[in-house]
């Protein structure tokens, strides 16, 4: 009776409550989708959707479990739905120079050059466009005139989006598939505008707009000062040097280039303040207007352009969307800031972009909410008790909640940031008591009043303050980001932990009652998890140029020439390692290198593996249970053959990891690990011997590749 009386009294006081939790279980779908491994039928997600909520509607008695269904299987449906609509990749693309023409769609201006956007696009003035848009890379010498809307002819080498750089590694095919973008590459001559024209339709006026507003910023602010500008008025960050978007991310700083909540809560408190003031200039206006409401419209005007003028990314959009409920509650004369309207802005933006939710920017930003919206709610006794009248109190509070806002924020974002990027910030929440005030109260402002005296031509007399106030935020992220030990790097959590920390964040900020605190032990469990998770002992990256080994005593590189360094940087995020050491005789006698070959014997209690460098029969074929080789391998060792991983492998299967068992190897390539999904290309086609990039001892006389009997891939 008595745990019956307390299972009542705990769902009477979390009622109001329970319709929060949908958008979790949404998301949950969501991200089911995008893991499975094989491409459900198209009317799997909307059948299963329509049919949980029917029951839900006619069985009231089963809604409390009927609804968490039906709000999984609308998720899983929304991103079915986004795959379908997206156009099909392109197959076959070519590996050689090309001349691609068409209409600029986007023109971005990098730190040393440009780069355009070309759709609808033509390679070597084929018949037929692509489906899909082209993005160059033009000379750094290259200065001539482009605009949107405008036609172009550029030679240049392109080829389709990478693939992962190692098994569960991000996606970036399907970044780009949802994206509509089919190829990328470098200009290899100066692009020629075939025609000029003017563009057509709402997006390129925008991008026109965008592009003018991005020019004349950076011809009054030079630099990364300029840069920084740039970012705040129009949500393009590409110009940033390396360094000093490296500097923000190790101070914390990152989310400033991220236009995001913060920077539309400026616009429209800034459209905010001018609105009410001109109204109160007018007496009829104060006495009789809702001069407050009227405000809130011009506010909401406001901080939609700005939306439209950013580029309306995720994180503008669902800042937007809580925007639009804060304007209707001060409309009804209703609460602005609630749990409820974090809710409906991640169902809305599940329900258009569906694809964001496994990216870090709707993971962080939906995070940081959450915990400022729940840690206010929980903490604001205590934050009354420390305001006063006293100027000392006011400024004490005012500065205790610049902290608050920062240390919420930040350590609600910080698990997906760690996930996403492999280290964790330190002092994030110095640099943001410092820099948030900055860009709130002098860069943004003087932006936006640029803004509206660039028609007058008289931009530069708030630009070139904006561009003070740029110099200050990028020396307080250039100086945290300098501090001893201002980032430390932590092992990969699993996508499984982030999950749990993921429910445990949401318990314990969904939640009212004292059961909310059994969060803080699932977001431990969740950050625990990768202690218990094994990285792989060796990774091969998908063109063979590069192998890694895993060892107690470090990391471990062969990279042959052209390597990627950005399969590099990611490996070394991946193990937490820092650095890379040259794949040669080590103290400890792990790795033994030969003419020949490499022997890596990282564990005592388990088999190695074998180096091959191309050597018919190499010392050590009997002490390995794998064979690794960045080139054809096979029958290097005598029968019976060990587990093989070589330039074969990865040609046909992309990357792969391999940990090293007591009873052999275990394998894992990117193509058994993503499956066969819309954004995966097809297994390469067998060609020729003439043109097979394989030696012909792997290829049969019919042309097509040879036995793969020793090319032993669980899972394919």
């Amino acid at each position: 009776m008595r745990l019956h009386a307390a299972w009542t009294d705990w769902l009477d006081a979390e009622r109001s409550r329970l319709p929060l939790w949908l958008p979790v279980f949404m998301g949950a779908g969501v991200l089911f989708y995008y893991g499975l491994r094989f491409e459900p039928a198209v009317w799997l997600g909307p059948a299963a959707a329509l049919a949980a909520m029917a029951l839900a509607v006619a069985r009231s008695g089963l809604r409390w479990l009927l609804a968490p269904v039906a709000a999984a299987a609308l998720g899983f449906a929304s991103a079915q739905l986004a795959t379908a609509r997206a156009p099909p990749i392109e197959p076959d693309l070519p590996y050689h120079a090309v001349v691609v023409t068409g209409v600029v769609r986007s023109v971005e201006i990098l730190p040393e050059g440009r780069r355009i956007t070309i759709q609808p696009a033509r390679l070597d003035d084929s018949a037929q466009p692509l489906r899909r848009s082209v993005r160059v890379r033009l000379r750094s010498t290259d200065d001539g005139a482009l605009q949107t809307g405008d036609s172009v002819s550029v030679r240049a080498v392109i080829r389709g989006p990478a693939p992962p750089s190692y098994p569960g590694a991000w996606d970036l095919q399907r970044d780009a598939y949802y994206a509509g973008l089919g190829a990328s590459g470098y200009a290899i001559e100066a692009a020629e505008r075939t025609a000029r024209a003017q563009p057509q339709g709402f997006t390129r006026l925008v991008q026109r707009l965008r592009e003018t507003v991005a020019s004349r910023v950076a011809a009054v602010i030079p630099g990364a000062a300029g840069a920084v500008s740039v970012t705040l008025l129009t949500g393009a960050s590409m110009a940033i040097p390396p360094a000093d978007h490296a500097a923000f991310r190790d101070s914390g700083l990152a989310h400033l280039l991220a236009v995001a909540g913060l920077h539309i809560g400026i616009v429209m408190g800034f459209a905010l303040l001018l609105a009410r003031f001109g109204l109160a200039l007018s007496e009829h206006a104060s006495l009789f207007w809702p001069a407050k409401k009227l405000a809130a419209l011009a506010a909401l005007a406001a901080g939609g352009g700005y939306m439209v003028l950013t580029g309306m990314h995720v994180p503008i959009m669902r800042s937007f969307a809580m925007a639009c409920l804060f304007t209707l509650a001060v409309l009804a004369d209703r609460l602005a800031v609630s749990l409820r309207g974090l809710a409906v802005a991640a169902t809305v933006l599940m329900l258009l972009v569906p694809w964001e939710v496994p990216d870090v920017s709707f993971q962080m930003s939906f995070s940081a909410v959450l915990a400022l919206i729940a840690g206010y709610e929980a903490l604001r006794p205590w934050l009354r008790r420390l305001h006063g009248k006293s100027p000392g109190r006011r400024f004490a509070s005012h500065l205790a909640a610049l902290a608050l806002t920062s240390a919420l924020a930040g350590s609600a974002s910080a698990p997906y940031g760690a996930y996403h990027f492999g280290h964790v910030q330190v002092y994030f929440v110095l640099a943001n008591m410092v820099a948030v005030p900055l860009t709130a109260l002098w860069v943004m402002p003087a932006g936006l009043i640029g803004l509206m005296l660039m028609p007058l031509h008289l931009e530069a007399l708030a630009l070139v303050p904006m561009g003070w106030g740029a110099e200050a935020i990028l020396w307080v992220a250039r100086a945290a980001s300098a501090l001893p030990a201002a980032t430390f790097a932590v092992p990969h959590m699993p996508a499984l932990g982030l999950c749990v920390f993921s429910l445990g964040l949401a318990w314990l900020g969904l939640w009212r009652t004292r059961l909310r605190l059994a969060g803080v032990a699932i977001m431990a469990a969740g950050l625990a998890s990768p202690w218990l998770d094994r990285p792989p002992d060796l990774l091969v990256s998908g063109d063979g140029r590069m192998i890694a080994l895993r060892t107690p005593q470090g990391a471990f590189l062969q990279a042959a020439k052209g390597s990627s360094k950005f399969t590099r940087d990611a490996w070394a995020q991946y193990w937490a390692a820092g650095s890379f050491l040259p794949m040669a005789d080590d103290p400890a006698g792990v790795i033994r290198c030969q003419a020949d070959a490499c022997l890596l014997l990282p564990y005592a209690d388990r088999p190695g593996a074998l180096l091959a460098r191309g050597a018919a029969h190499p010392a050590g074929c009997g002490q390995v249970s794998v064979i690794v080789s960045g080139e054809p391998a096979r029958g290097l060792c005598p029968r019976p053959w060990p587990m093989l991983v070589d330039r074969f492998t990865v040609w046909r299967s992309g990357s792969a990891a391999i940990w090293l068992e007591p009873n052999g190897a275990r394998v894992l390539t990117d193509r058994a690990g993503r499956g066969e999904r819309p954004w995966v290309p097809p297994p390469p086609k067998p060609r020729s011997p003439a043109a097979s990039p394989l030696p012909p001892a792997l290829v049969d006389e019919g042309g097509q590749p040879g036995p793969v009997a020793a090319v032993h891939v669980p899972g394919e």
